[in-house]
């Protein structure tokens, strides 16, 4: 039995009583929600007294559509100014290229211009690899040579994109462990090329696996002292086998999530429905 499916049968039990909490526990930490941010939930659930299992899921329902009502940032759906940069970080695996080209893709297609920034030197192949989207998606893609200097290859990008009124810079960066210290100190060094050539802060998204579970958790943490967050991708959230870390990146670190990944093709991204993944949670 899947853990969404056994997360829903605990609200079947008959009566409220120490396995009911002990259960519902039990399965928020094994879901993938911290264990603090569980606790948390646990003891607010408690206080409000409910009568019976039924009861109980519809409080924890109304205290997460709490949770989750944030607006969608608007620079995610039309520029604030021009060029509205947005700088994607996130470790290697996550998603992160496939990402910025679907992002990419959208903006396009709502009618904004944009360029691509390859400011992921680091791996050889990952400035190929956009530049095949941008070739598939007919996105402009600026890049440098391997090993080049990431801060060099952004100025290119901004300096293009002001000079020809550009909508969306949306730069990749290099997969790194959050634990990687040059590598998390290059991307506060591109949120600095940025804030010089354009006169303002760049957006800083987060790219992450939601199939990762705790370890996505663990780096939104670390990456948030690096750089200000300001919404998270949750790549791959078609495949997200538990929901817990949907709660856990609101709940504990307060970030929003704006955009998730819904398959493999181009146009496989949207924004992020709370009453979705509530009816898919608890309905």
């Amino acid at each position: 039995m899947s853990w969404w499916k056994k997360f829903k049968a605990i609200f079947s039990l008959k009566k409220i009583d120490d396995d009911f909490w002990a259960s519902l526990e039990e399965s928020l930490i094994e879901g993938d929600v911290g264990v603090d941010y569980t606790l948390r939930l646990i003891d607010e659930l408690k206080r409000l007294k409910p009568s019976s299992p039924e009861e109980a899921k519809e409080l924890l329902k109304e205290r997460l559509l709490s949770l989750f009502n944030y607006e969608i940032p608007p620079w995610v759906f039309e520029p604030s100014s021009k060029p509205e940069v947005i700088i994607f970080a996130g470790v290697n695996g996550s998603g992160k290229t496939t990402t910025v080209a679907k992002v990419g893709r959208m903006l396009s297609r709502r009618g904004f211009s944009v360029i691509l920034s390859a400011c992921d030197t680091f791996r050889a192949a990952a400035g190929e690899q956009l530049e095949i989207w941008g070739e598939r998606l007919n996105l402009r893609v600026i890049k440098g040579e391997p090993g080049s200097d990431p801060g060099a290859v952004l100025y290119d990008a901004l300096s293009s994109a002001l000079s020809k009124g550009v909508d969306y810079v949306l730069v990749d960066t290099a997969g790194r462990l959050h634990t990687k210290y040059n590598l998390m100190e290059e991307l506060k060094k591109l949120g600095r090329v940025a804030q010089k050539a354009v006169g303002r802060s760049p957006r800083g998204v987060l790219v992450l696996d939601a199939t990762t579970g705790q370890n996505a958790l663990r780096q939104a943490q670390e990456f948030s002292k690096s750089v200000p967050i300001e919404g998270v991708v949750l790549a791959k959230y078609d495949s997200m086998a538990k929901g817990g870390v949907v709660i856990t990146l609101r709940g504990e670190l307060g970030l929003p999530i704006i955009l998730v990944g819904t398959g493999e093709g181009e146009d496989d991204i949207e924004t992020f429905s709370p009453n979705e993944f509530l009816k898919r949670l608890l309905s």
